[in-house]
């Protein structure tokens, strides 16, 4: 093999890892093209890149060379998920490859090292943010102390039985359902002998980590990008999620009818103010540990999702909760977040997923798509159908946010 032949491969393996990477660190369609085809270009290879959620096809040539060196490669890959501290850490390899601060063999060394497994506190971290974020989520939608400690232990549980099912194939292909039974029935138990609970959302936030309104968000960025293929397979993907969890919901609530339980609906809870500003802090904390996000990054994860949240609250007191039925609040909160995510990555260099991701977060219509599901399978299909209008205006609102976002300061990064 020549010099130009064994330089060639060592930049097409590069890319190849890279772009393993990106997708492993739940970067989307859209994003993933444009950043390795702009990483490709500047270290001289052609490269043509088509990803979808469950792989990637990478065609390269090289220019000075002809046609007669292209390659294909056709790479099978999991679904990936949200990692913020990799995905900046790779983010950054790739820089000092293009710029030749290291070398090929050196940054794809760099690259494979991302693949190390979670330290044990890393995943005790992971289990006791699943019960923070359930707790401060319900606390956010205004339900009692108790239905506060219920949903914080059950969100324990099912982050435990989430952690054991990455070892273990057979439980992942059905820990949603599982994860949605065990929440259901140990909410509907704990009103049913020791206190009343707002059942419906104490089960909401008990799972909210597991309900899939991030990938709703993507997926339909991705088809308004004409990323038809990967956009519809994400939706799907995401869909298959809440049909998990709202079998799981549904089949715990007559096992809870066969028993004879009555589970005791709690009346409304006076709470103080000060209790949604605290849970507010514990949300954005806890999605600050879940999405993977270095220490030093913590603040700064943290006030993108106090800045969606705050742009929404605004506008709801200026301007009510809903314009003309249109969430206006979740339109202006998406494009505020895009834009200071988009102006952070041109000005800081360092990927506007930091702040993008975690900013919409308290946005997205996960539990919206799910209370929708699990309304109509149990055969009230009126309010079904009523609920899924309002995931639909809540996912038009924030993917138009996002566009605007977009315009309103363009990125001049992918990631």
């Amino acid at each position: 093999m020549t010099d130009a032949e064994s330089s060639f491969v060592a930049r097409t393996e590069f890319i190849i890892e890279l772009a393993r990477r990106l997708h492993a660190y739940g970067t989307t369609a859209q994003r993933l093209e444009g950043a390795i085809s702009a990483v490709a270009r500047r270290l001289g290879v052609g490269c043509e890149v088509w990803s979808n959620p469950t792989g990637i096809i990478l065609s390269f040539s090289d220019p000075t060379r002809g046609p007669l060196t292209d390659t294909t490669r056709v790479i099978r890959l999991e679904p990936g998920d949200v990692d913020l501290r990799k995905l900046c850490q790779a983010d950054e390899i790739a820089d000092r490859v293009v710029t030749g601060e290291m070398d090929l063999a050196a940054g794809k060394a760099a690259l494979r090292a991302l693949d190390r497994p979670p330290s044990r506190r890393m995943v005790a971290m992971t289990v006791f943010s699943f019960g923070l974020a359930s707790a401060s989520v319900a606390a956010l939608l205004r339900t009692g102390w108790g239905d506060i400690a219920t949903a914080a232990v059950i969100g324990w549980l099912i982050g435990a039985l989430s952690m054991a099912a990455t070892t273990r194939p057979r439980l992942l292909e059905a820990s949603d359902a599982v994860a949605a039974l065990l929440a259901t029935l140990l909410a509907a138990a704990v009103a049913t002998w020791l206190m009343p609970l707002t059942l419906n959302l104490v089960i909401v936030a008990s799972l909210i980590v597991l309900l899939p309104g991030l990938a709703l968000t993507n997926a339909v960025a991705e088809l308004t990008h004409q990323h038809l293929v990967s956009g519809t397979a994400r939706f799907a993907g995401a869909m298959a999620t809440l049909l998990k969890l709202t079998f799981g919901t549904v089949a715990a609530m007559q096992l809870v009818r066969l028993l004879g339980w009555q589970p005791q609906e709690a009346a409304t809870a006076l709470l103080p103010p000060w209790l949604e500003w605290v849970a507010l802090a514990t949300a954005s904390y806890a999605f600050a540990v879940l999405f993977r996000a270095e220490k030093r990054d913590y603040l700064l994860v943290m006030a993108a999702a106090w800045l969606g949240y705050g742009v929404t609250r605004l506008a709801g007191v200026w301007l009510g909760t809903e314009a003309g039925g249109f969430p206006v609040g979740v339109f202006l909160a998406g494009m505020a977040v895009t834009a200071v995510s988009n102006g952070y990555a041109r000005w800081v260099n360092r990927p506007g997923a930091l702040i993008r991701v975690p900013g919409i977060i308290l946005l997205v219509p996960g539990s919206v798509g799910f209370r929708s599901l699990t309304f109509m399978m149990e055969r009230d299909v009126m309010l079904g159908l009523d609920t899924a209008f309002t995931l639909v205006n809540a996912l038009v609102a924030l993917v138009a946010g996002i566009l605007f976002g977009n315009l309103l300061i363009p990125s001049r990064r992918n990631l």
